[in-house]
């Protein structure tokens, strides 16, 4: 039977719940979200009443930030009731997803319900974090069975790109095959198939991490704000780090997984670890849980003249001191090393406090992970998966190890006592010194079960850029690779620092262009990456420096070769496809207004930015606003109506928040452009799209000369508009003037009446103004300002 999710029933309305049942609404599901009828309202009728809990959780949810929508409206896909009147409603669901307290008892009264009303070979599955997925069919009947599993959400479920799926004895295999395609494909989920173990993957290995962490500190007498400094993005892991992330979780949260772990593993080898510490034991008792609690080992107050500040937990005294200034030398000696991979190795050979933490810790966790093989996965790329989806780690456990080297690390290891679990050796002893390895561009893991290398599956159907860089590469500078897709496709891969555009980029643009036009056996070119954002923008370091010099020529010079590399991926004889994620700003953003069509992942934020940098968009992104204006006119006063959109969206530097908002925004085209929820599908998707583009037969397109500008009937508003700012203290007179250029660019200067004019036309306008703005002394002190905050990157 083909299974198609339409409609899905999430029963509970809690954090997790509400935000499951967003995420449902994001992909275009129809969604039942169920409660009980709050206490005090069981005997009324009053329909308000008996569904205000529910109404009012989903209220907070969408409320709150960052959202757990793409977009505002999509709150109407859900609709709402509670598990007393309305659970009849769930036998037209395809999934009914239960997200209930973490109380057996309750979960067996709410599938008891379930089985009354779901239709037979529906879906039903449950978000439990830690109660055996087994215990849970208790008295369920065999169609209930064969059709319920786990399916262990992360939170928030928007964000955080691990699905857990874990399977009973019972579940049917299909209905696994389908949920692991669905999680992937529809959802945008890292799905892992898990055993139904304590904690399953993540968790398991994640608390532990932490948990040795927190006997690490007190042994080596770290400070919470030298913790977090260590095991931040410095370490490949989020700007939350340790301690941040713990008052986001909530202390009681992880004391609470951490207590059912040792509870329920008495033959962990490690199950001392879980041991909670008792500096976090008095704290839990002091209800210093984190940010639910208003403090946890952060606190924010405020100084004598109101000024917030952040306060950070001294271990020793369990009081609340300044922040400090973190200082190691192991620390100083990374910060010039971008890559990651070359990063660690600095770390891991650090001569100080920090270096023996980095030494400990990656052992005591590479020690743990060895010795959950095959207890809580039978091979390794799912714990590395896992942790990376479910934590935010940029690369996995076994992944790290295999950075440092699988032998060289045993033996880091050993000194620490912390060996191994018996399979590395062998491994190594059987010739095989890597975990992972690439072949023909196809990643593989060693597979314990069989001691060979076995493709990790689903991958060999993706194009994965990571395993094609060092075989498919036609052409590269210091910036950029050409890689060879296939089927005559060329992607234009860029990995500065930030994905900044510069020289090197443009460079890299144009040869790809350049190929593809000049060989037949090309197709298409492609544009995408896999940096942590596409890209931050231009290189405004560079901008500052020859505006500094007044090297005016020069900075015409270069905005005109960015203009025309823009134009060119417009107006090229082959299909250009942008596939953004992200941040897509400034001319990350322009670049994209400029392609044939744009691949956006779900999770893009894309704006035209340049506004707060002192400018406006000198790439073509102004011009693009004032040709999509001209597209988008109707007569009197809509007109005038959708010019002030499109001036606001970009003198207000509006960013997206989702690739949806960017169309409500015209960043993206409606019937052009598309979304795509799964990242690692989205440059198999863009190639296909492209190459689609190419076999229908593409035409290049004629330069526009027909777009209307308003001249002075927009100029008026503009000016009326911008006083009335300024004089209401809401601008700088520098935001005056930079908001008169961006007017008199998108008006097509000073014209009479509305007139139509070309491409070129205003493209020279905004240059003119671009160069201008940047000889202003208030434009350089905010660059500067920006530049030395770290705010804007600084190549």
């Amino acid at each position: 039977m083909k299974r198609n999710i339409k409609k899905v029933a999430v029963l509970g309305s809690g954090v997790m719940g509400s935000r499951i049942a967003c995420h449902f609404a994001n992909i275009g599901c129809e969604v039942l979200l169920l409660d009980i009828v709050p206490s005090g309202a069981e005997n009324s009728e009053n329909k308000r009443l008996r569904n205000k809990l529910i109404d009012e959780a989903l209220k907070q949810a969408i409320k709150s930030n960052p959202s757990p929508l793409y977009s505002k409206s999509f709150a109407g896909r859900i609709s709402t009731g509670n598990m007393t009147d309305d659970m009849p409603k769930i036998s037209d669901a395809d999934w009914v997803v239960e997200v209930v307290v973490e109380r057996l008892d309750i979960k067996k009264i709410v599938f008891e319900n379930v089985e009354k009303y779901r239709a037979p070979g529906s879906i039903i599955s449950s978000n439990t974090s830690g109660i055996p997925i087994q215990m849970l069919l208790e008295g369920r009947s065999e169609d209930f069975k064969k059709h319920f599993c786990g399916t262990h959400f992360f939170n928030p479920p928007r964000y955080l790109k691990l699905l857990e799926i874990i399977p009973s004895t019972e579940t049917a295999p299909e209905l696994i095959d389908f949920l692991m395609d669905y999680g992937s494909r529809f959802l945008g989920k890292v799905t892992v198939l898990c055993k139904d173990t304590p904690a399953f993957i993540a968790n398991r290995i994640g608390v532990f991490s932490i948990q040795s962490l927190f006997h690490l500190v007190a042994k080596l007498g770290l400070s919470v704000d030298e913790v977090d400094k260590l095991t931040g993005p410095v370490f490949g892991r989020p700007k939350s780090a340790t301690f941040r992330t713990c008052d986001v979780v909530g202390l009681d949260t992880l004391v609470h997984v951490a207590n059912g772990v040792k509870q329920n593993c008495p033959d962990d080898e490690k199950c001392e670890v879980f041991e909670i510490p008792d500096y976090v034991s008095q704290m839990v008792a002091n209800d210093w849980l984190g940010s639910k609690s208003g403090q946890g080992f952060y606190k924010k107050t405020k100084d004598e003249n109101g000024k917030r500040k952040i306060l950070s937990l001294d271990l020793n005294s369990l009081e609340y001191v300044e922040k400090s200034k973190v200082k190691f030398a192991t620390l100083a000696a990374a910060k010039t090393v971008d890559d990651l991979k070359s990063r660690l190795k600095v770390l891991i050979k650090g001569k100080d406090k920090a270096g023996e933490f980095y030494r400990n810790i990656v052992s005591s966790v590479s020690q743990y992970c060895s010795n959950r093989i095959p207890e809580i996965a039978d091979e390794i790329y799912k714990v590395d998966d896992a942790m990376c989806a479910g934590f935010g780690w940029e690369i996995g456990p076994f992944e790290t190890w295999d950075v440092f080297g699988v032998a060289k690390f045993v033996q880091v290891m050993e000194e620490l006592e912390c060996p191994p679990a018996k399979w590395v050796y062998q491994m190594l002893e059987a010739g095989n010194d890597s975990f992972y390895k690439v072949e023909e561009g196809v990643r593989k893991f060693y597979d314990i079960s069989s001691k060979s290398y076995q493709v990790v599956p689903g991958t060999d159907e993706l194009l994965i850029l990571d395993n094609l860089r060092e075989t498919k590469t036609i052409w590269n500078n210091q910036d950029v690779h050409l890689i060879d897709l296939g089927d005559g496709i060329i992607n234009v891969e860029f990995h500065t620092k930030m994905n900044t555009i510069g020289g090197g980029v443009i460079q890299g643009i144009n040869k790809a262009i350049d190929l593809a036009e000049g060989d037949d056996s090309w197709n298409g070119v492609v544009i995408c990456n896999d940096g942590q954002n596409f890209s931050a923008g231009a290189n405004v370091g560079m901008i500052f420096m020859m505006a500094v010099e007044q090297e005016f020529d020069e900075l015409d010079f270069a905005v005109r070769a960015f203009q025309n590399t823009m134009m060119r991926i417009r107006y090229s004889s082959i299909p250009v496809v942008i596939a953004p994620h992200n941040m897509a700003l400034g001319g990350g953003c322009e670049m994209c207004l400029h392609a044939d069509k744009v691949v956006a992942h779900a999770e893009t934020y894309m704006g035209l930015v340049e506004f707060g940098v002192g400018v406006i968009p000198g790439g073509g992104g102004t011009k693009e606003f004032a040709l999509r204006t001209s597209d988008d006119f109707n007569d009197g006063d809509m007109r005038t109506n959708q010019f002030r959109n499109r001036f606001l969206t970009v003198g207000q530097a509006k960013v997206s928040t989702s690739a949806e908002e960017a169309f409500e925004l015209g960043y993206l085209r409606r019937g052009i452009d598309e979304v795509i929820v799964s990242k690692e599908r989205q440059l198999t998707y863009a190639k296909e799209a492209c190459l689609e583009m190419a076999e229908k037969g593409y035409t290049q397109p004629a330069r526009r000369k027909d777009i209307t500008v308003l001249g002075n009937e927009g100029l008026g508003l503009v000016h009326v508009g911008a006083h009335s700012m300024m004089s209401g203290n809401y601008m700088s007179e520098h935001d005056l003037v930079i908001s008169e250029k961006l007017g008199y660019v998108l008006c097509g200067g000073d014209l009479s009446s509305p007139t139509q004019v070309s491409e070129q036309y205003l493209l020279d306008l905004e240059r003119r103004a671009f160069v201008e703005l940047c000889g202003q002394r208030k434009t350089l002190e905010r660059m500067q300002s920006l530049l030395q905050t770290g705010k804007i990157l600084r190549n």
